[in-house]
Parts: structure tokens; C-alpha cells; sequence
């Protein structure tokens, strides 16, 4: 991945813990690495083909002037953030904030707060069994997609299929969705969570029927697991009514821990 860097851009803000910081301001010196492909803008010399780097300045001059903010570490959080939205083709971003004049009474050169931010992929699984299940899937996915942290990218087919769990019900509509997002997958949850409760989804009976269902599939390559997430889904690989419109978006996508892409393991499962 090609790099372009800005490096030691001086900035007056007012950000720090002290109220005389706020008041007084200081000097902040910012560093910032973007990553995407340079390749087209160097092989057509053209500058809207590439990331204009005094464009992202006055952008991160913006962020720290107009906000006021206790901690660098915010300030780095929301640095990062404004250069991803304001740059889709950017894959990643490391920004690092230093406050050489840092009031600790101690002689010290700088004090510094280090990240990197980047997009991330993940699956989504739909389902709805009660109302208008197509409205309530397609008013998700607009829901999810008009998020600024988040983008859209694929959208399967919406498949109809019988409910698992025991509890009688009508027949739910499933599908899947790819998207990119900047939300972390904790973030990303409660995120879904509240587009599921803007459907009236309700949980009082498990494996019950709802409005929405929306659960997190994979998200990149990552294996994680506590007392409110788990991802890979651990009912992935036994859902037919998730892998079948899964594999319509993602069939060569493969699964972090069984090391099967996802047509294999709906070909699995039908055997």
C-alpha cells in the first residue's frame, strides 16, 4: 500500500484538561500518514486523481480549531475520522498529535498520542418475519447505508424461508449485505441495535418472531468472542438461510477460523 505523509504540520488550538488551556491555547504539532494507491495519479500526472495534502492541512487545521477538547487522544480520534470521511479512496490513516508544551512541570520534549484508523469490511445478516418484511429489510440497509460511518456495498437478493427454534411463526425474508465501515465491531453492534429499534424490534421471546434481525456475520478477518458478541456468527455455518444469500455477495469470502469460503460451506450443509 503506497503512503503519502504529512509530517510536523504546526497547529494553535485549544484543547487540554487545564481551563487555562482552553482559554490560552497552544501550539499542537500533528503528523499523518494516509494510505491508498498512488499508481493512476502517477501514471496520468493528474492531481484529483491523488489526495491533495494541503487539502487534508486546512481539513485538520478545521478539526482542532473548531473543537474544543479535553484529551489528544480525541483530538487524534476525531482528526482521523473527518480525513476518512472526506476521503473514500483512503484505506487507512495513522494520525499522531504532539503537545510539545504539555503542562506536566517536568522537562520533557513532547508528549505524544499515536493511532491508525481504517475501513473495515463486514457481512450483515437481515431477517424480518412480522409487517412488511420487504420494507422493513429495505429500510435497514437505506438506514445503514445513510450512516456516515458506514457505506453500503453489496446487497443480496431477499430470500424466503422458514423460521428454526421451535416457536410457530410465518416464514421470515432473509438476505445479506456487505459493507464498509469505520465503527469498530462493538460500535457496530449497538449501532445495528438501534436500527433494529427504530423497526419496533422487541426481544421477548428467543427465537421468536421480529420486525428486524440484524447480525453481524464476519467482520474482516477477525475471531472474537464475549458475553455480547461473538464473531464469526457461531450459526453461520448451519444456516442455510444465511449462507445461501451470503454466497450470492461473497462466495469466495472465507471463513477466518474453518479456512471454507462461503459457497463451500453452503455446499456442505446441502449435502
Amino acid at each position: 500500500m503506497d503512503t503519502i505523509t504529512i509530517k510536523g504540520l504546526e497547529v494553535f488550538a485549544k484543547h487540554g484538561v487545564l481551563k487555562e488551556e482552553n482559554v490560552l491555547g497552544q501550539k499542537f504539532i500533528i503528523d499523518a500518514v494516509m494510505y491508498c494507491s498512488t499508481r493512476e495519479a502517477a501514471n496520468t500526472d493528474d492531481i484529483t486523481k491523488s489526495i491533495n495534502y494541503a487539502d487534508v492541512c486546512r481539513l485538520i487545521e478545521r478539526v482542532m480549531c473548531d473543537n474544543t477538547f479535553k484529551l489528544i487522544e480525541t483530538v487524534a480520534e476525531n482528526i482521523a475520522e473527518a480525513i476518512l470521511l472526506e476521503y473514500r479512496e483512503l484505506q487507512a490513516v495513522t494520525v499522531a498529535v504532539k503537545k510539545p508544551w504539555a503542562p506536566i512541570l517536568m522537562n520533557v520534549d513532547t508528549v505524544e498520542v499515536k493511532i491508525t484508523r481504517k475501513r473495515h469490511r463486514a457481512y450483515i445478516a437481515l431477517g424480518s418475519n412480522m409487517g412488511d418484511k420487504r420494507a422493513h429489510l429495505e429500510g435497514a440497509v437505506k438506514e445503514i447505508d445513510e450512516d456516515r460511518k458506514c457505506t453500503v456495498k453489496k446487497v443480496s437478493e431477499f430470500i424466503v424461508t422458514e423460521p428454526v427454534g421451535g416457536v410457530m411463526q410465518d416464514d421470515f425474508l432473509n438476505g445479506c449485505i456487505l459493507i464498509e465501515t469505520l465503527y469498530t465491531p462493538h460500535e457496530l453492534l449497538d449501532f445495528l441495535h438501534v436500527v433494529e429499534k427504530n423497526h419496533n424490534r422487541e426481544r421477548k421471546i428467543h427465537w421468536g418472531p421480529r420486525t428486524l434481525d440484524l447480525d453481524i456475520i464476519m467482520y474482516d478477518d477477525v475471531v472474537m468472542a464475549d458475553d455480547t458478541l461473538i464473531i464469526p456468527h457461531k450459526e453461520m455455518t448451519k444456516r442455510e438461510f444465511v449462507l445461501k444469500p451470503l454466497c450470492e455477495i461473497a462466495p469466495y469470502a472465507v471463513h477466518p477460523t474453518k479456512k471454507m469460503t462461503v459457497s463451500e460451506l453452503l455446499e456442505a450443509i446441502r449435502q
